[in-house]
């Protein structure tokens, strides 16, 4: 339902340069008319008085007024109020504005269609003072309100679009930052990153360290937000510009640890992160790895002309999150790598995905589809993002989708 959006003004009663106070607009071809009323609400320090006698003018004098009232005239030469009352709520700015009918007509029927085309209220006039006054008091409070709220909302739209390019913009900046795919010391890679509407905490990338080894991480802040964006980026610059001091960056638990000591939670606003961090050693044709509470890698080896089957190998840790506790040790894993292995490295995002039974996706479920894809690689990549928008039905993630694919030669 949209919601009415009425004019504010300088003589709004919403201004800054004005009270919140009633405005009554009369419109009336009886100057006879507009002195009664005037006097009946000169008392009235919350209420000012305007008076329209020409009822072709009405809409013209309303959006100079801006009134919280108007009082409506039926019979009048040339333009009869019925017509007035089409011409406010044919006009948008007009369509809530509470409008008070005072006619000497007191057929129902004139009233059924005084009520048909938008008025709010009905009075024979002359009517009595107190009971005018309060009839304007209670529609003028109501429209006040609407105001308000109409204000509050837009004030609100407002915030969320500015909220929505902040995170748009953090979102093209840690894009920025990661690597293009491509080869690299023996390792072919590619990935895929889609930011989720609030703007997760991943981060992700592979540098070589030198002419022999290759890093591979992915770490996932907690929380969501610009915040959450910044300490990605901030973990992510120290891993890649290897700026961990007195940390060997070919040993992970070491630079887990040197993690763990250089962003401790307390300091970082409570947040703390995920990662996995391995390093490919292309001579001895290994990998040794070591995770801080995030999901396992996934390495899928090709299998042998016999079967022509691959065989998957998770990953594990069993390390804590990084920055939770101060002073851990992280421990490191090993494993051979057969030419032609692909290691997939994601984050939950990739995987927590509402399905259509009202279940979540889960880390075997992502592991079997990678391990079904013959091809592998940017292929495997594809087939993920292409599951994901099918389940979510093309709505908006809420989580960070990051997953990286590395291929060994």
């Amino acid at each position: 339902m949209d919601v009415p959006q009425p004019p504010l003004r300088r003589s709004d009663p919403l201004s800054a340069a004005a009270p919140r106070r009633g405005v009554v607009l009369l419109v009336d071809d009886q100057p006879i008319i507009g002195e009664a009323i005037r006097r009946m609400l000169a008392a009235e320090d919350a209420i000012d008085f305007h008076y329209c006698r020409d009822p072709g003018s009405a809409v013209a004098t309303a959006a100079e007024t801006a009134p919280t009232v108007i009082l409506l005239d039926l019979v009048m030469p040339d333009i009869d109020g019925l017509e007035v009352l089409r011409r406010l709520r044919a006009d948008e700015r007009f369509r809530e504005l509470p409008i008070i009918v005072l006619s000497t007509k007191e057929e129902a029927s004139v009233k059924a269609e005084a009520f048909a085309l938008g008025a709010n209220d009905y009075l024979v006039k002359l009517p009595d003072r107190v009971e005018l006054v309060a009839r304007i008091r209670h529609h003028s409070r109501g429209y006040i309100a609407l105001l308000e709220r109409n204000l509050a909302f837009e004030e609100l739209r407002i915030s969320r679009a500015v909220l929505a390019e902040d995170l748009a913009s953090a979102a093209r900046y840690v894009r920025s930052l990661l690597p293009p795919p491509g080869e690299l010391a023996g390792i072919r890679a590619d990935w895929r990153f889609i930011p989720s509407a609030d703007l997760g905490g991943d981060a992700f990338g592979y540098h070589r360290l030198d002419d022999d080894h290759v890093a591979i991480y992915l770490l996932d802040v907690c929380g969501h937000g610009v915040g959450a964006a910044l300490l990605s980026v901030s973990a992510l610059n120290a891993v890649r510009g290897e700026a961990l001091p007195n940390t060997d960056f070919r040993d992970p638990g070491a630079v887990l640890a040197a993690l763990n000591r250089a962003f401790p939670m307390e300091r970082h606003n409570d947040m703390f992160f995920t990662i996995w961090y391995g390093v490919y050693d292309r001579r001895r044709r290994s990998l040794r790895w070591a995770g801080g509470g995030h999901p396992p890698a996934l390495l899928i080896q090709p299998g042998g002309e016999a079967s022509g089957k691959s065989h998957p190998i998770l990953l594990e840790s069993d390390n804590p999150l990084v920055g939770a506790i101060d002073g851990l040790d992280f421990s490191s894993r090993e494993v051979d790598v057969p030419q032609s292995a692909t290691l997939y490295v994601f984050s939950d995002g990739t995987f927590e995905i509402p399905r259509p039974d009202g279940s979540m996706g889960t880390l075997d479920q992502i592991c079997e589809l990678l391990a079904s894809q013959p091809r592998g690689g940017e292929t495997a990549l594809d087939t993920v993002v292409e599951q994901t928008n099918t389940l979510s039905g093309g709505a908006d993630l809420a989580d960070d989708l990051s997953i990286l694919a590395v291929t060994f030669r």
